[in-house]
């Protein structure tokens, strides 16, 4: 759990605040034009790293440096650096490692709107994708079917772990090892367990990258993402993000700040509290089945105990087969579960669950629902469930 000598939650409570400043938050710098003390001095930061100092507010500001900072000793990383969203952090590492006539290989449990990004953009620019079962990674014959799936031009693995919505896991190492051999990059979105939870570069990711927008910010009132890389993908990374244009605001990064305060206290929170719904939720006759890495009973379970040091609050639940009647009485009965997009917040929520799947069939019969777990009282929210199923059950039996 250490990160340059210090324990994480340590960590989390010091980084990303200048050493000359006396200050215990970081302050909020806003700015468009930079000045600079002569033309020679103008010129010359055309001509320099982009992203070393103050140049243009385009590019961040002291605010943004202090986060990115935080964030590249968090994720053990060369250097992070921040874009306007999660989805935005997912694209510019993509089009950082591919150009015309490449290929890249994605889980197919991975974010929706990442597969669109695939199959409707890298397509246009000449780029191929291939969707694989995340299952693969965790067979016993995982080595041979990962180098089956490299074509001579392959040069990303994106993996989600565990996936979107449906919460397979992969053997990151396992990838990692395939791809480092066949010199393919491999990119993680590794928003569910955060580096807090899930070391990704220590595992063999040469990108990770982070909803910023979830666990970071905690109080669901930011947008953001950010992508941390080795040394070998900083150049690329850092040249989309200027040259696509890509800023993010100083007042966000404030929040993201402020947010990394507590993260380690929330995620641990956010894990009890999701243990004791899901256990709960496994013993209903109304569930199938609880799609949570954490549980035993999970096909992935081993492999995360193995890597991972927790889980977060997110987990999807299989219902038994029920009418969309029932299932809508079910959802709109809840009080303390919200029904919105995102997660990662201090507030319960509840989504159903539409995905997509083109190398592995759906195991789904009845209808998959998605829960985030936040701060509230577990109990509270066990007796919010169990009035909804209630009103399920009513509406089925009409």
């Amino acid at each position: 759990m250490k990160k340059n000598g210090l324990n994480k939650d340590t960590l989390l409570t010091h980084t990303g605040r200048g050493a000359d400043w006396r200050l215990v938050n970081t302050p909020v710098a806003r700015a468009s034009t930079v000045l600079h003390a002569s033309l020679a001095d103008y010129e010359a930061s055309w001509h320099a790293d982009r992203f070393a100092g103050l140049s243009y507010g385009l590019h961040g500001t002291q605010t943004a440096f202090a986060l990115q900072d935080a964030l590249s000793e968090l994720e053990g990383c060369h250097r992070a650096i921040l874009v306007p969203s999660g989805l935005a952090a997912i694209t510019v590492a993509l089009l950082a490692c591919v150009k015309s006539g490449d290929h890249v290989l994605v889980a197919d449990c991975a974010y929706g709107p990442a597969r669109k990004f695939c199959d409707e953009y890298l397509t246009r620019f000449g780029v191929t994708t291939t969707y694989f079962d995340p299952a693969l990674s965790m067979r016993a014959d995982a080595d041979a079917q990962l180098a089956a799936l490299m074509q001579p031009n392959t040069r990303v693995v994106f993996c989600e772990a565990p996936g979107s919505l449906t919460f397979e896991m992969q053997d990151i190492p396992a990838i990692a090892v395939v791809a480092h051999r066949h010199d393919v990059a491999v990119l993680m979105d590794n928003t569910w367990a955060t580096p807090y939870f899930f070391d990704a570069l220590a595992h063999g990711v040469d990108i990770s990258i982070q909803a910023a927008t979830k666990y970071f910010g905690g109080h669901s009132d930011i947008i953001m993402g950010s992508i941390a890389t080795t040394e070998r993908w900083w150049r690329p990374v850092r040249d989309i993000v200027a040259d696509y244009g890509f800023a993010v605001s100083p007042d966000d990064c404030y929040l993201a700040l402020r947010g990394l305060r507590t993260l380690g206290v929330r995620l641990k929170a956010h894990q009890a509290g999701a243990m004791l719904v899901a256990r709960w939720l496994q013993q209903r006759p109304e569930v199938a089945r609880v799609l949570y890495p954490a549980l035993g009973s999970d096909p992935g379970h081993a492999i995360w105990r193995r890597d991972f040091t927790g889980a977060s609050g997110l987990f999807g639940v299989e219902l038994k087969a029920i009418s969309r009647t029932a299932l809508a009485a079910f959802v709109d009965s809840l009080k303390l579960f919200g029904i919105g997009a995102s997660w990662g917040g201090y507030e319960s929520l509840i989504v159903p669950a539409r995905f997509t799947r083109t190398a592995s069939a759906s195991a789904f019969s009845g209808p998959l629902i998605r829960l985030h777990i936040g701060l509230e009282d577990p109990q509270d929210l066990i007796a919010d469930l169990e009035r909804g199923f209630v009103e399920m059950g009513k509406a089925e039996a009409r």
